[in-house]
């Protein structure tokens, strides 16, 4: 009889076939505060049907596919004319014109618009992240094109139909589009002020022509791209279309597409405007800082939700396979250090989703107050969320070990694509900064902060003495530039923890104060005070296999 050696045991189960939405409490108690009621019923039975698409098997082939297949260029085709497409794997297209037809892209159009998608986006970008690309910046772009209502009352319905048409023709002809953005140059980077493309106006009024080179073009196969060029007034936003209304291909040269860490399964290209690139202007010129930046905002929401959505996803394959590995006599998941460590990572998921759906419904108020606040709080959250997702990511990987290590268990994926999103739409420095420009030029915004954090003040005495600790390094300016990362870290923290407080049940709250405010925790993950009640955080995080 020959030896059996490839018996299989001691291995969880598939992740396979669960409601992502359903088993994430911190997104359905969101949902539950946040929409109307008469709503709820409908934008739950949504975002469940989302959740079940995104925890099932067909979403994880897709997004194995698209991963191991990447956009490739196609500057030419078979008879030598140049056309500039990017070709993309098939899967890519199902994730992308999933999210569109579910809506990922219509938040500016439907009531309680920014929350339903928001929740949508973190449910559906744990299929798969890199798509998540041309979906932010199809949403993002609508605020920046009310700048010139003409054009807005042109592309704003295509930009948030759910009708998803891969194939570039006429937008006439379209019944949805998509848009990309192509701010950065080599010289410039971050500092878009710099930038030497060329702007020259037509005789026809708003038209002009670009030359120039940009060094990032997001999205590089959408209808059109917002950009920005140096016009005779300038600095100025445009919005270049890919086809020509009559039918011909706009001059959009793509040099070449980035070969990234990750974010493998979209195309981010070098881009070059030959003096013929036909565009129109958005808003006045000189003023395209001031009109992309509303683009700008909306995508930086995008980097929050997109790193919880990586987070969420991390620790609940972290918690799923500790919930079925035995070592040492006993199930991971009940071992006092790796509760410890899971426990950890469930906080720093609950308190990125909770800080984005906050976010969103203030996008949603829309009041003064509203816009106040998230003139100080998304940079805030950008600079925070998106900067803990890369060692949350990894923690959670080792919580696999060599498995987790492997292609196959798709946290390698998520790892690659964790930094991302804190380089993306201004890294760490860029986000600092704009939280002290705000600070000294904008007093209101600080108000609507404080209000918010305020709100929460006497439920707990960590957080009590954080807010103490965060307004005296708000008093003190001298030198401030060389500290803002501190004092930014400490306003997003106080932020979460504000919220938790509010919001989230006690053993939650309770164990975010003491190791993020309180000082009570070492500076790895798995360092929490042994006194808390880390089993019941734990089991929050932990998903159920029903679908």
């Amino acid at each position: 009889m020959a030896a059996t050696t490839h018996t299989v045991t001691n291995q969880p189960p598939p992740l396979v076939g669960y409601d992502v939405f359903a088993n994430d409490p911190a997104l359905t108690e969101g949902i539950t505060r946040y929409i109307a009621a008469e709503r709820l019923d409908e934008v739950r039975e949504e975002l469940g049907t989302l959740g079940k698409a995104a925890g099932s098997a067909h979403a994880q082939h897709w997004a194995e596919q698209a991963d191991r297949h990447p956009p490739v260029l196609r500057t030419h085709d078979r008879f030598g004319h140049r056309i500039d497409e990017v070709e993309f794997h098939p899967a890519w297209h199902r994730l992308l014109g999933h999210a569109v037809t579910s809506g990922l892209t219509g938040a500016w159009t439907r009531p309680d618009g920014h929350v339903r998608r928001t929740a949508g986006f973190i449910v559906w970008t744990q299929a798969e992240a890199g798509h998540g690309c041309p979906v932010s910046m199809t949403h993002a772009a609508v605020p920046a094109l009310r700048a010139e209502p003409e054009l807005a009352a042109e592309w704003e319905p295509l930009l948030t139909s759910p009708v998803y048409e891969q194939e570039l023709r006429p937008v006439a002809e379209k019944g949805g589009a998509l848009a990309g953005m192509a701010m950065t140059e080599k010289q410039g980077g971050s500092d878009v002020r710099a930038n030497t493309t060329r702007a020259e106006p037509l005789a026809a009024p708003g038209e002009y022509v670009l030359t120039g080179h940009k060094w990032f073009c997001s999205a590089p196969m959408s209808d059109a791209f917002l950009v920005l060029a140096q016009a005779p007034g300038g600095l100025t936003c445009f919005l270049l279309p890919r086809v020509l209304p009559d039918g011909t291909r706009n001059a959009f040269r793509i040099q070449r597409l980035k070969d990234k860490l990750g974010n493998r399964s979209n195309a981010s290209a070098e881009v070059e405007f030959d003096g013929r690139s036909w565009a129109r202007r958005v808003g006045e010129e000189g003023r395209g800082v001031a009109t992309i930046i509303e683009m700008v905002a909306a995508t930086r929401l995008d980097c929050v939700s997109a790193s919880a959505a990586v987070m969420r996803q991390a620790v609940t394959q972290a918690v799923h396979h500790s919930a079925h590995r035995e070592a040492f006599g006993g199930r991971l998941i009940d071992k006092p250090l790796m509760r410890n460590v899971l426990a950890d990572l469930a906080l720093e998921s609950e308190a990125a989703t909770t800080l984005a759906l906050r976010l969103a419904a203030a996008y949603d108020g829309g009041t003064e107050r509203d816009r106040n606040f998230l003139r100080l709080a998304v940079p805030a959250a950008k600079y925070w969320v998106t900067k803990r997702c890369t060692p949350m990511v990894a923690e959670a990987l080792e919580c696999l070990g060599g498995n987790g290590y492997v292609e196959e268990s798709g946290l390698p994926r998520l790892l690659r694509e964790a930094p991302l999103n804190s380089i993306w739409e201004g890294a760490g420095n860029v986000q600092a900064l704009d939280v002290l420009r705000a600070l000294r030029r904008e007093p209101e915004a600080l108000n609507a902060f404080l209000t918010e954090v305020g709100a929460a003040r006497g439920a707990d005495h960590r957080l009590d003495r954080a807010i103490k600790g965060m307004l005296t390094e708000l008093a003190d300016l001298e030198g401030i530039e060389a500290r803002a990362r501190r004092l930014v870290e400490r306003m997003a923290l106080v932020l979460q923890g504000s919220l938790l407080v509010r919001h989230a049940p006690s053993e939650v709250s309770d164990a975010f104060c003491a190791s993020r405010l309180g000082g009570d925790a070492g500076a790895a993950f798995g360092t929490l005070p042994h006194t808390l009640d880390l089993a019941a955080v734990v089991e929050r995080a932990r998903p159920v296999i029903d679908c």
